[in-house]
């Protein structure tokens, strides 16, 4: 049995299992290829995901999303939220012919099963969930016959709260009420940082008390309603700013961690999905509660796993089971179009010469085979660098042009990771904030003495490992640099002539593609007086 699975609205996603062999085969994001941030599905994807199929599929499954004007009231698809049965549609459709049965499950649903779906914890075994992101902020039990037990509300719109936050401050967001940009709540994640500790003042904590509690905002609220707030256009990198940031973003976790402590008392393990599975703090901070033996949170935790979600969800109902393999580079394959090689040095793959390239302070695009699901680059379309300047770090913003405010992540070989950093667990989705023990790693050291570092094994990414051993032979260090590999405000670069551009107008010294080497020739100028 094959299904197709579609999440539509922002973060267009497209997944495909095999359910036969409870297999993902690939999951294909709308906004990859150089196209806009957050993109919804296109004809574009849906022909090239179609092409990756020998045939017509067994199951067309469509998760669920807000339904406004002239649908509000159609049964065709699912809605938002919902996680009991009876919120699905199930029917038949004619697909080019055949008739395909025909599955759609809420949003709330995909979150809950692509999480489940995709943990490491066996079939059967009961676990907590958590969903939280822009609307929903709920906890979950899920026993060992897959019933689900909602346990609770505890915050309305969390993430929409945190993103409104930024965009208060910020004297560059003029949009009307009922609009928020998806991309402030990374931001904020990173200016929590700057901010000092300590209990909140009385202005901060009047925001807390004024905001927290609110069943919405995106409709509800807008910035000129906090005109006379002493934070309206504060400026985002204000310290008073940065302060009220870390204090709103702890009251939301305390709040959180409150409801969990009085509530999820069996010691079952914890799945986190929404994109707040993406705060790094916040994941972080669940792992130091120890109210959870495991916690585990997909690469594709915010609206990007979705479609897997409703895939296993659609999985679960035809076949009974939920439980899929699955493989973090699942998503489209680079496409090596012609480039015009003029200016480039071409070399065969050669790891040794690479790293030397590294440790001369030369930033590379690297490139290899299928790319990554969800939002972070994990070594398939990266940008890497030597992590050992402060110059490093405001280069590598520069080639992103993004917020010198930004941290740069690290990649490290995973038996070396206590070596330089406080985590005595794999990381290999770049989802956890630890301490930086090493301070030679000026470039990857955020201002609060933190990473968001990856952690690499042989088996989860030869290349990456080969290239972080060759790195280490010649460095002592075995931790590189590694940022996304995109144009700014676009998902990551899927083709050669768009590396090429990129490599060329971003500052790159060179890239590699799979198992070749580009170095781009130095250009001469000369000055006129």
């Amino acid at each position: 049995m094959r299904i197709m699975s579609f999440k539509p609205g922002h973060d267009g996603t497209i997944a495909a299992l095999n359910a036969s062999a409870a297999e993902l085969i690939y999951s294909y994001e709308a906004e990859k290829d150089s196209f806009p941030r957050y993109s919804t599905i296109t004809p574009t994807t849906i022909l090239d995901a179609a092409g990756r199929l020998d045939g017509i599929p067994d199951v067309i499954a469509v998760g669920g999303w807000e339904k406004t004007g002239l649908e509000r009231n159609s049964s065709d698809t699912a809605t938002y939220r919902g996680t009991a049965q009876g919120s699905e549609v199930i029917s038949e459709k004619t697909v080019f012919g055949r008739k395909v049965r025909f599955y759609s499950s809420t949003h709330e649903r995909s979150h809950l099963w692509g999480s489940y779906g995709m943990s490491p914890f066996p079939a059967g075994m009961p676990c907590y969930a958590l969903i939280w992101e822009g609307a929903l902020g709920d906890f979950y039990e899920i026993d060992e016959c897959l019933k689900v037990v909602h346990l609770g509300n505890v915050m309305a719109t969390p993430g929409n709260k945190y993103a409104f936050l930024y965009a208060l401050a910020d004297p560059k967001f003029t949009l009307p009420k009922g609009h928020l940009r998806y991309e402030d709540a990374g931001k904020l994640m990173a200016l929590c940082a700057y901010g000092q500790t300590g209990l909140p003042d009385r202005d901060e904590q009047a925001l807390i008390d004024f905001l927290l509690p609110r069943k919405s905002i995106l409709y509800s609220l807008g910035k000129e309603d906090l005109r006379d707030s002493p934070y309206y256009n504060i400026g985002v990198t204000h310290q008073k700013f940065t302060n009220l940031a870390r204090r709103v973003s702890d009251a939301i976790f305390d709040s959180f961690h409150a409801f969990a402590k009085r509530n999820l008392t069996k010691g079952l393990p914890l799945l986190i999905s929404g994109g707040c599975g993406l705060n790094c703090e916040w994941n972080r901070r669940w792992a130091e509660t120890r109210l959870f033996p495991d916690i585990f949170i997909p690469p594709c935790a915010n609206d990007t796993g979705s479609a897997i979600g409703t895939a296993v969800d659609a999985m679960r109902h035809f076949t009974g089971s939920a439980k899929i393999k699955w493989d973090v580079y699942s998503g489209q394959p680079f496409i090596v179009d012609e480039m015009d090689q003029t200016g480039l040095e071409v070399h065969p793959l050669d790891y040794s010469q690479v790293a030397s390239a590294l440790l001369s302070d030369k930033v590379l695009g690297w490139v290899q085979g299928n790319c990554e699901i969800g939002p972070r680059a994990l070594g398939n379309r990266s940008i890497l660098a030597a992590p050992f300047s402060k110059a490093t770090h405001g280069r590598l913003n520069r080639v992103k042009n993004r917020e010198g405010f930004r941290p740069i992540a690290p990649v490290c070989l995973e038996q070396d990771v206590a070596l330089h950093f406080d985590l005595a667990r794999p990381s290999p989705y770049m989802l956890l904030f630890q301490n930086v023990l090493d301070s030679r790693l000026q470039a990857v050291t955020h201002v609060d003495g933190t990473a968001r570092a990856q952690t690499v094994s042989q088996q989860e990414n030869p290349r990456l490992f080969q290239l972080l051993t060759s790195f280490k032979a010649k460095s002592g260090v075995g931790v590189l640099c590694n940022t996304s590999l995109n144009f700014n405000g676009t998902g990551f670069i899927n083709r050669a002539s768009d590396l090429l551009a990129y490599a060329r107008t971003a500052g790159l010294d060179g890239f590699v593609i799979n198992d070749t080497f580009y170095l781009l020739k130095p250009t001469s100028c000369t000055v006129s007086t």
